[in-house]
């Protein structure tokens, strides 16, 4: 890794690296892979993370590395300078600039020339490079918003109480779903265009977040939608790009990159992913656990349910309390992966009738031997922090659901241009996901379960394999699995 990172700084090269390692898993070495190359090189550099990621950075202990008797130039270790900001310090700059990507796409996305073209920059964490770049460009109304805009033009005050009335009583006629999101419709459209038809931006400097709005609402492939809060009888407006990838690759050819991921596609030159994020041929390393200390068990149950089943919700309660009681004697953490809200419900309050206070349901608050009931996002963002367990059992895969009206947006953007939503969009997410969530249960070699028997029917299958590879699959429970 540290080779590739060399020559992208000596060649001006960009490269994508596959980790195999959550993004989020704090204080793991691979990173002096790329911060030694970079304190070394001559010239300066940008790396980009979140601020977690960075907060390791500015703490790794590089006193090893200054006096080892192999490294050419310890001076350049030890004196080059190092920076924490949202923009370039000056033009003469020498050193590393840490800056987070919200900083660093708007910079580039916007072109306001924040940071100078061609530093190469180091992007550590590619896997929620597309998250980043559609939070990024999405913008925004809240309710202040509305209460501000009148404030700004009271001439236009009953206009504007009537199109928040009259958007609310169509938002709220939506039957409730777990997000509170619903894509907005010609009705919502229409209100919305005709009070920007009535109010005046060009007089008023300050309504900055309601021009930002109507410049992202006059874009094309647009994904504009509504979340409410039924509690306070108020909703939010959003508006943001379906599509990242022509707005992404516009902003590659400004400087040569070294892309670094944990699992960002099941192929070394990650295809699906480049063209998700609109990167063109790359010099790409993928590595791969290593099958003697980072193999994990996996138990994929014959003949269980299908999850649409009526069947599955008891079979999986069932199946669950059975690896619990099980693995009793073992002092370590145990985490229930479920995607679907109700299901999640369900299911915790089954296992915390059994097995009392140890079930905890999306806290890091946990007992030693405690059982995580958690959804993907909640692991997805906390589980560097804690234990590796030494049991996670997965309910479902984590494809993304059409009954997400956000989702089922994308899915019919890919049909309207003839491609294979699923191929493209849904399975390569999951795998992702799937990936990441089980990186942290290597480091123990632990077991994972899956209850989702679409692994054993569907063509996809062999593909959910090779991504939990390198693993031992049964499909019976197995104790010694469990109490070791």
């Amino acid at each position: 890794m540290a080779r590739l990172v060399a020559r992208a700084l000596r060649l001006g090269r960009n490269a994508l690296i596959q980790t195999g390692i959550p993004p989020n898993h704090y204080h793991h070495s691979y990173r002096f892979s790329y911060w030694i190359p970079l304190l070394v090189w001559h010239q300066p550099a940008i790396v980009v993370a979140p601020d977690a990621i960075l907060d390791e950075l500015q703490r790794l202990n590089l006193q090893p590395w200054i006096n080892s008797e192999t490294l050419n130039h310890p001076d350049l270790i030890a004196n080059k300078p190092i920076t924490r900001g949202d923009s370039w310090p000056d033009d003469h700059f020498p050193g590393v600039l840490l800056t987070t990507p919200q900083a660093w796409l708007s910079g580039r996305l916007r072109d306001d020339n924040s940071f100078p073209q061609q530093v190469l920059t180091v992007i550590d964490g590619a896997d929620d490079l597309e998250v980043w770049t559609r939070q990024t460009l999405t913008v925004s109304l809240h309710p202040q918003d509305w209460n501000y805009l009148i404030q700004q033009q009271p001439q236009q005050a009953e206009t504007i109480r009537d199109a928040r009335v009259h958007l609310t009583r169509i938002l709220f006629k939506h039957p409730p779903n777990p997000d509170q999101c619903y894509v907005l419709e010609t009705p919502e459209k229409n209100i919305i265009e005709k009070l920007y038809g009535v109010i005046d931006l060009s007089s008023y400097l300050n309504l900055v977040q309601w021009s930002q709005f109507w410049q992202g609402w006059q874009r094309t492939e647009q994904l504009k939608w509504a979340v409410v809060d039924r509690r306070l009888g108020t909703f939010s407006l959003f508006c943001g790009p379906v599509d990242v990838a022509s707005e992404l690759s516009r902003i590659w050819p400004q400087q040569p990159v070294v892309l670094i991921g944990g699992a960002l596609d099941l192929d070394k030159t990650a295809p699906i992913y480049r063209q998700a994020v609109g990167l063109g041929e790359i010099t790409g390393v993928k590595f791969t656990p290593d099958r003697q200390s980072q193999l994990i068990q996996l138990y994929i149950p014959s003949g269980f349910p299908l999850p649409n089943t009526p069947q599955y919700q008891l079979a999986l309660i069932k199946e669950i309390y059975n690896i619990l009681y099980m693995s009793l004697s073992v002092q370590r953490l145990t985490v229930l992966l479920i995607g679907d809200v109700p299901l999640k419900a369900q299911v915790s309050t089954a296992m915390a009738a059994e097995f009392g206070s140890r079930v905890r349901v999306e806290t890091t608050n946990l007992a030693e031997n405690g059982v995580l009931v958690t959804g993907w996002e909640f692991w997805r963002q906390h589980q560097g922090s804690l234990p590796s367990p030494h049991l996670l059992a997965i309910a479902t895969l984590p494809i993304p659901s059409l009954e997400d009206p956000l989702v089922a947006a994308q899915v019919a953007y890919y049909k309207q241009r003839h491609l294979d939503w699923f191929r493209f969009y849904l399975l390569p997410t999951a795998l992702s996901e799937l990936q990441r969530a089980v990186a942290t249960v290597r480091d123990s070699q632990g077991v994972v379960a899956l209850f989702d028997s679409r692994v054993l029917h569907r063509s996809y299958g062999e593909q959910v394999l090779t991504a939990l590879s390198p693993s031992a699959r049964i499909d019976y429970l197995d104790t010694l699995w469990l109490i070791q």
